[in-house]
């Protein structure tokens, strides 16, 4: 691999931002199947994959997924929406946090290398029961996690653009051998 092969994959790391207004054109089904190929191959811990996935188009459901759910409001103008179903096992909770995060993150690296938008929200457990009777998902698994995606609306963005926030530098979060 080149190293200007290895700067492209670095740049699309660090410029994931997340994206919560979209235009209203439909993420091809070429994009969705890569998205759900990745989801088939995200490591889990020991292989379990915890995960099962509701897509979502339908422009109603995905607004009254975002009235259950104030920090899933973006999914009100997205295109495609995913629900992530997470197996619910009590023994593997903590197993099933870590895991839905990796495939969360690399369902929207996935969705920003086809140049499509992406955005995480999520419903607290009272939330969640609703989610789950809207979608028909059983009481005994666990939702958590909904994914909206779509191209960026860019005039939006640029109305809405705020100053790039400063990072912290590596000196204030990087220590070498020990924490001192």
């Amino acid at each position: 691999m080149t190293d200007s092969e290895v700067q492209d994959r670095i740049a699309l790391l660090r410029g994931l931002r997340a994206i919560r207004e979209f235009r209203p054109e439909p993420v091809p089904q070429a994009v969705v199947d890569d998205l759900l190929e990745v989801a088939r191959w995200t490591g889990s811990a020991r292989n379990y994959q915890p995960w099962e996935i509701v897509l979502i188009r339908d422009r109603e459901m995905l607004r009254a997924l975002a009235e259950v759910g104030p920090r899933a409001r973006h999914l009100a103008g997205a295109p495609l929406g995913m629900m992530l179903i997470m197996s619910g096992n009590p023994d593997r909770f903590e197993h099933e946090t870590f895991d839905e995060g990796r495939l969360s993150e690399r369902l929207l690296l996935t969705a920003a290398a086809h140049g499509v938008g992406g955005c995480i929200g999520w419903f607290d457990s009272d939330e969640a029961a609703d989610a789950k009777a809207l979608l028909d998902i059983p009481q005994e698994r666990l939702v958590r996690t909904a994914l909206s995606f779509g191209y960026p609306d860019v005039e939006a963005l640029r109305a809405r653009q705020k100053p790039p926030q400063a990072r912290k530098p590596l000196a204030g979060m990087v220590y070498q051998e020990k924490y001192s």
